[in-house]
């Protein structure tokens, strides 16, 4: 009996809550008679065939008559001219929003692949942990110190590249093909001057391509790849000669605490202060700036 009484109330109440919801949908489906059907009611009455556009909330003339299915055109009228304007397509918008997404996912790697930015991210991180820090200093501030140092050895090809490409097609002088191809002519220059030809020569026997005869022939599929092996080689022979000094410290100081029997205690706990306090006294991160600057090419 409790069972079939809650039953009786929730269907009341089911009811009660439909019931408003049902009214309202019949009165917005009520559409009251526009502007036209009323001006063409009172021309039919008067015997004049002149007809009203209906006129909008914003005081702008629309075309009540569309073909069914299609988006009504605005009609906006100033004196006996009027304007026309065109409601732009949705699946052309989605395609070129995926693109520019992609594009803005792509080039910043791009960017940092055609730079010093590995070499320099590398160097920083082989420091780090010759060192015996394992988070000291972070990976934001050594990315970050990374990033300046690139934009300080890019300057001059950057500068190359907005005088040649991005000003003249900002003042559409030339269009954007042409603005790619002028900004690959300094971009191309910086990476050949730090590009080994033995990489280059090698992408090119792997295809079984014809080696360019010119510099200005070298193409981006084989340049850039060839210089991010030279960047690596490089970044791993600075990390090398940095790292020895560093290994140096911790085999004599292995040594010691083995000669003294202090076998229990780890070497890393006295050769981190000892690589510590050298590395300030001799002014390693200048020393290290300097020559990641020199072997850049700044000097």
């Amino acid at each position: 009996m409790k069972r079939l009484t809650a039953l009786a109330v929730a269907t009341v109440a089911l009811f009660v809550l439909c019931a408003p919801s049902s009214a309202h949908a019949a009165t917005i489906d009520t559409v009251p008679p526009t502007a036209s059907t009323t001006a063409s009611g009172s021309a039919g009455s008067s015997g004049t065939t002149d007809t009203v556009p209906a006129v909008g909330a914003g005081g702008d003339v629309v075309d009540p008559i569309a073909p069914p299915g299609s988006i009504a055109t605005p009609k906006v009228t100033s004196g006996n001219d009027s304007i026309v304007i065109n409601t732009p397509q949705g699946t052309s918008n989605a395609l070129l929003l995926v693109l520019l997404v992609t594009l803005a996912g792509i080039v910043p790697g791009l960017l940092m692949l055609t730079t010093t930015f590995p070499r320099f991210l590398i160097v920083l991180g082989l420091t780090r942990q010759g060192l015996g820090l394992n988070s000291t200093p972070p990976n934001q501030v050594l990315a970050g110190l990374a990033a300046f140092l690139t934009l300080f050895v890019m300057g001059p090809t950057l500068s190359k590249v907005n005088e040649l490409a991005i000003q003249p097609a900002l003042h559409g002088k030339i269009t954007q093909g042409e603005a790619v191809k002028e900004a690959w002519v300094p971009m191309r220059e910086f990476m050949l001057v730090r590009t080994r030809t033995s990489d280059l020569s090698m992408l090119y026997d792997l295809t079984h391509t014809k080696r360019p005869t010119n510099h200005d022939k070298v193409s981006p599929r084989f340049l850039i790849p060839a210089f991010i092996l030279s960047e690596l080689r490089a970044a791993f022979i600075i990390g090398f000669l940095i790292w020895v000094p560093f290994l140096l410290i911790d085999l004599i100081v292995s040594t010691v605490l083995a000669s003294l029997g202090m076998l229990m205690m780890p070497p890393v706990v006295v050769s981190l202060p000892v690589k510590i306090a050298l590395f300030v006294l001799v002014d390693g991160w200048s020393l290290l700036i300097g020559s990641l600057l020199r072997s850049a090419g700044v000097a």
